[in-house]
């Protein structure tokens, strides 16, 4: 795309693929589940021509980044570790953070454990989600929407990768990316893969999402398949037990939040509330803006890719 180039970076202990275009102060995208670098295309060209330096990891587990096998190595120290080592080896003290989704997640572990390394912070899909100490993150989420919630599903080792296998892996990702149903995503009991949708082969790709983009996002998960991407949910209540010293910790660095209103996220889990409530403000002081996309699901920065790009430049170019 557009010569886009590509490296593999040696960062603490494993290999990572980053993408990266262009010249000038550094903005580093991290990519959500189930995605890869490529997410970013969009952002990456139109960042890279209004004089920035963009980079794009393929995150620990996924496409041509090294996936330990261990279950316990997808921490969000293991991951905000490799993203540290990633700035040290891009040779600058600070940079601009944009992240979605489980990089988003990652995103505000990072505002918090190194604050001194991130000028500004443009967060997508997901806000930051104060620790609660008296629930551990997967209970509380079992105790309200039950065990066919998706991320309580993912939890046993083997078993979301087997329901996966029942389709193809450009099928699950289609059925993923171009989910458009706002709510807790509640998985049916017989098996994600075992009655997939007949008409999601011949459903039509939305605008923003073409045949060439799925088959480079499948050709990615046929190889690797999806257990990295699973490893982060499957460190959630890990993560809680780990966080205790950071409980009521606030994130100080400036953020721009930006979300769909058919987004899952926005539209569960009681964040809809926390956001417009003032409770976000609270735990970010310096929330300098919250956008919400009307008409946008999750993937807002494929789908709205125009939009999002102007919204990360409008922001960033004050610092």
């Amino acid at each position: 795309m557009e010569a886009i180039q590509h490296r593999t970076v040696e960062v603490n202990g494993i290999k990572m693929h980053v993408a990266e275009k262009g010249e000038g102060p550094l903005v580093l995208f991290l990519h959500g589940f189930p995605e890869l670098w490529y997410s970013w295309r969009h952002q990456i060209l139109a960042l890279s021509s209004l004089g920035y330096r963009a980079v794009a990891p393929d995150l620990r587990g996924y496409g041509d980044t090294d996936a330990p096998s261990s279950v316990t190595s997808y921490t969000c120290f293991h991951i905000v570790g490799d993203i540290v080592a990633l700035i040290d080896s891009l040779g600058v003290d600070q940079l601009f953070l944009v992240a979605h989704d489980w990089g988003a997640m990652i995103g505000w572990f990072l505002c918090l454990f190194r604050p001194e390394r991130i000028k500004a912070y443009v967060c997508l899909s997901v806000p930051f989600l104060p620790r609660n100490p008296k629930v551990k993150p997967v209970d509380g989420m079992r105790a309200l929407y039950g065990d066919d919630y998706y991320i309580c599903r993912f939890q046993e080792a083997g078993k979301a990768e087997a329901e996966f296998g029942k389709s193809s892996a450009e099928l699950v990702i289609k059925n993923v990316l171009t989910s458009r149903r706002p709510g807790p995503p509640i998985l049916p009991k017989e098996g994600i893969g075992s009655h997939p949708d007949p008409n999601a082969t011949t459903r039509p790709l939305p605008s923003w999402l073409t045949q060439e983009d799925l088959t480079y996002y499948a050709s990615k998960f046929d190889k690797t398949g999806f257990t990295g991407g699973l490893n982060y949910y499957r460190n959630l209540n890990l993560n809680w037990e780990l966080t205790a010293p950071w409980t009521g910790a606030q994130v100080k660095v400036p953020v721009k939040f930006i979300t769909g209103d058919l987004d899952v996220v926005y539209t569960s889990l009681g964040m809809k509330d926390y956001i417009e409530s003032g409770a976000f403000k609270k735990d970010v002081p310096n929330l300098e803006e919250v956008v919400v996309q009307e008409g946008v699901a999750h993937f807002n920065n494929q789908e709205a890719a125009e939009e999002i790009s102007k919204h990360i430049y409008d922001f960033i170019k004050k610092f």
